[in-house]
């Protein structure tokens, strides 16, 4: 026999009653234990106590076993969370450390740069002559040449033969000049000679460089008479240089007699260059 479609719709419906009866009795069975748990919650007796005891026990601990795990990843992520910011603050502190001794650096350096242009300004104050103030951008030495560079040339009126000044004390004269930049010749260097007098007695000398740190002092009069310590100046002979630029001292040692430069030329970072005369 087939089944038509009005035994299906029958079987439909039969089944939905049928299910809406169990939901209406499993509310009804969930009141009754909820109005019995109520109940015999207000019942004080030892047993009921012990049962409702061990109960509240198994569900907090239940709770505590159950929560364990989200709590231990909340506290993993906190110290995470913490460690990266830790880790930023570092950074952060680190760069801001390095920014602060930059600043303290070139304060420093600063500081430094003041004092060396205030002598600079000294000597200007000292000598009745035009001076140009310049810094040294090269230091060229070798065994057989030592020289400096200057950021100074004809823009600023200099000339090959002037001479060059460290601290008020003569350190070399102009040899090479361009448009921007001069080539200043040592007193050490293998090629410088200059014309000195030596106190106390006056005697007149050369200074000659020998490509290290002390120059020498040669042809002197016969019969001289020099001790250490005697200080060297330009003797202005032959108009080259104005004359009594101190340069060094005296010192007699068993390889001649040589002279200590009063400006130790390794570390000279601003010269004044002599133009003139004023008067």
């Amino acid at each position: 026999m087939e089944t038509s479609r009005g035994d299906v719709g029958i079987a439909i419906r039969s089944a939905f009653l049928r299910t809406g009866t169990k939901q209406r009795f499993s509310l009804v069975v969930l009141v009754i234990l909820s109005i019995i748990l109520l109940f015999v919650e207000k019942i004080e007796a030892k047993p009921l106590n012990y049962l409702r005891a061990a109960i509240k026990d198994g569900i907090y601990r239940g709770s505590l076993i159950v929560s364990s795990p989200f709590k231990g990843f909340s506290y993993v992520a906190k110290k995470t969370k913490n460690h990266f910011n830790l880790y930023k603050d570092l950074e952060e502190l680190k760069e801001k450390n390095i920014k602060l001794g930059n600043k303290i650096n070139e304060s420093k350096f600063l500081v430094v740069e003041n004092k060396q242009l205030k002598k600079l300004i000294d000597e200007k104050e000292i000598f009745s002559t035009n001076v140009v103030s310049s810094r040294v951008m090269l230091d060229k030495k070798s065994p057989y040449l030592n020289s400096f560079v200057i950021n100074s040339g004809t823009n600023k009126k200099i000339k090959n033969g002037m001479a060059a000044l460290n601290e008020g004390n003569f350190i070399g004269r102009i040899v090479d000049v361009n448009f921007f930049s001069s080539r200043i010749l040592l007193i050490s260097d293998l090629n410088s000679k200059i014309p000195v007098i030596i106190e106390p007695n006056g005697y007149h000398a050369i200074l000659s460089g020998r490509g290290k740190k002390n120059p020498i002092i040669e042809f002197l009069p016969e019969n001289y008479q020099i001790k250490d310590g005697s200080v060297v100046y330009t003797s202005g002979i032959e108009g080259i240089f104005a004359p009594g630029l101190p340069i060094g001292k005296v010192l007699i040692n068993e390889k001649g007699i040589g002279v200590t430069p009063f400006s130790d030329l390794s570390q000279v970072t601003f010269v004044n260059i002599i133009l003139g005369d004023l008067n």
